[in-house]
């Protein structure tokens, strides 16, 4: 009996050790952060959402690289699920973007890829007028012909879309492209300029001429931080223009500072432009620059340069980057509020993107109106008469914000 008592006493001794050596053990144990993130599929061309898991013992937050990306929600605690939202993309050309969860000292990447809308150029026919296989109900056009007081002509919404062609300035290329030529000489729009064009410019008001071309109205859009009264009166507020396109030639006489430099697309405002994109290749060169000024208005700050792809310079060398002749490629100019983003694409390369806020410019005042311009506007006026610079669009979309 003394024997099965100590036996007992024992046991009890044993399970108290090792109770007490579990708990020290537990109280000694380290958390570790962690973060886990899985995959997304490729994304359609189309605006599409997608899902993807957070798995996290500690506070997260996500940030992404592009605008044309959106994550909901952009922080949390621990588990749960995140919603990638992506904008239709109107590119020929597929294009990626970069999502970090960050939690902690730890972060993981996950890129987002979305595939390019379908190349319609293959359905461009050759045997149609270029408002036949281009929406350009809401453009006219400049041509350097005398429109009869000493002025550019300007084709009128109703006359471009009644099969309008020029064998000189604006016809369907043999692939079906809309192609702009613009010579050195030839009749300007204005006493303001000194340069030549054949550009369309945008006309929110269709056939509407009731409808006047200039002022905060039914023809034009305003940023979306002017004054709400100069919102509610627009066309609409902010806006994006996609192109796709290839510079054919470019001038290869004149002054070396205007040498082979031309302007593809614009945002023009009353009196200044918030941007003019620019396509140059030297006489030297093989290859083209990309660049872009964006002038503010009067007072509120010298004309601003941004090089995107290569050098503006008079003597650049051979951009290793550049554009080729006849190299489609497309950009996209985008208006959000005060930021100004301009995105160069092409395929099988990663996307050129600068942003430019523009809260000091002067656009966002009451008065200020805009509209969109694209083709060819001649930067060089010191060349041959005869010489020229000619592109070729095979897509070309805009859109705005309406009330």
């Amino acid at each position: 009996m003394k024997a099965l008592f100590l036996i007992l006493k024992l046991i009890v001794i044993l399970i108290l050790f090792g109770g007490c050596s579990s708990e020290d053990s537990d109280q000694g144990e380290e958390v570790v952060d962690s973060l886990v993130v899985s995959m997304v599929s490729v994304f359609s061309a189309n605006e599409e959402t997608q899902s993807f898991n957070v798995t996290s013992n500690i506070d997260w937050s996500i940030v992404d690289d592009s605008s044309w990306i959106t994550t909901t929600p952009s922080s949390g605690t621990n588990n749960a699920v995140i919603d990638i939202a992506v904008e239709a993309n109107p590119t020929f050309n597929d294009r990626s973007g970069l999502v970090t969860v960050q939690a902690g000292d730890i972060s993981r990447v996950l890129i987002v890829t979305q595939e390019g809308s379908e190349d319609t150029s293959g359905n461009l026919d050759p045997n149609k007028a270029p408002s036949e296989n281009f929406d350009l109900s809401t453009w006219n056009l400049s041509v350097p012909l005398d429109q009869g007081n000493g002025t550019a002509r300007t084709i009128t919404v109703s006359q471009i879309n009644n099969g309008y062609e020029n064998d000189d300035y604006f016809y369907t290329a043999d692939d079906g492209g809309m192609v702009f030529k613009c010579p050195v000489d030839g009749f300007r729009t204005s006493e303001n300029t000194s340069y030549t064009r054949v550009e369309l410019r945008e006309m929110l008001r269709g056939t509407d001429t009731s409808i006047s071309t200039q002022g905060v109205n039914e023809n034009n859009w305003v940023f979306g931080t002017a004054p709400v009264a100069d919102i509610n009166a627009a066309a609409g507020y902010d806006g994006e223009m996609n192109a796709t396109l290839a510079v054919n030639h470019v001038t290869t006489t004149g002054d070396n500072s205007h040498l082979g430099r031309l302007i593809i697309g614009q945002i023009h405002a009353n009196d200044d432009e918030p941007i003019r994109l620019y396509y140059r290749k030297l006489p030297n060169n093989t290859l083209g620059s990309i660049y872009f000024a964006h002038e503010p208005t009067d007072g509120n700050g010298a004309e601003q340069w941004y090089e995107m792809i290569g050098s503006r310079s008079n003597s650049a060398s051979n951009p290793e980057d550049g554009i080729a002749l006849n190299e489609k490629f497309s950009y996209r100019i985008k208006v959000v509020g005060d930021d100004l983003t301009v995105t160069i694409i092409r395929d099988g390369k990663p996307d050129v993107i600068h942003t430019v806020n523009m809260v000091n410019s002067g656009f966002n005042v009451g008065g200020q109106y805009m509209y969109f311009k694209a083709g060819v506007y001649q930067a060089n006026n010191s060349g041959d008469d005869d010489d020229y610079a000619q592109v070729t669009f095979y897509a070309l979309e805009k859109s705005h914000t309406t009330n």
